[in-house]
């Protein structure tokens, strides 16, 4: 199914468009090796975000162009099954951001 994400940016109350995400994933000895790059679309998502194995994953949000205080934003996950379906979202503030697995 692969992973999607979006990012919103809530002092603004508005999706936050092109903002550059990088998908890494995670090996303990190797460390992080980048997957993919993308840049958010006018709504803010990103979709078909590469998961083939299940493992350690991160998202890393570029986020200095909205936020002085957060210039990136990383979100590390555990993959247990990658055909199911992974919806990881960022909610930026100005001094604070959220996260959560959607659908």
């Amino acid at each position: 199914m692969g992973l999607s994400t979006h990012v919103l940016d809530t002092a603004l109350g508005q999706p936050a468009a092109e903002v550059r995400v990088r998908l890494e994933r995670g090996e303990p000895t190797a460390g992080w090796t980048l997957l993919a790059e993308a840049v958010t679309d006018p709504d803010s998502r990103i979709t078909g975000l590469p998961l083939t194995a299940p493992g350690r994953f991160r998202l890393v949000f570029d986020t200095s162009a909205r936020s002085a205080f957060f210039p990136e934003v990383t979100i590390a996950f555990e993959v247990s099954d990658p055909a199911d379906p992974h919806h990881v979202p960022l909610l930026l503030a100005p001094f604070g951001y959220s996260t959560y697995l959607g659908s």
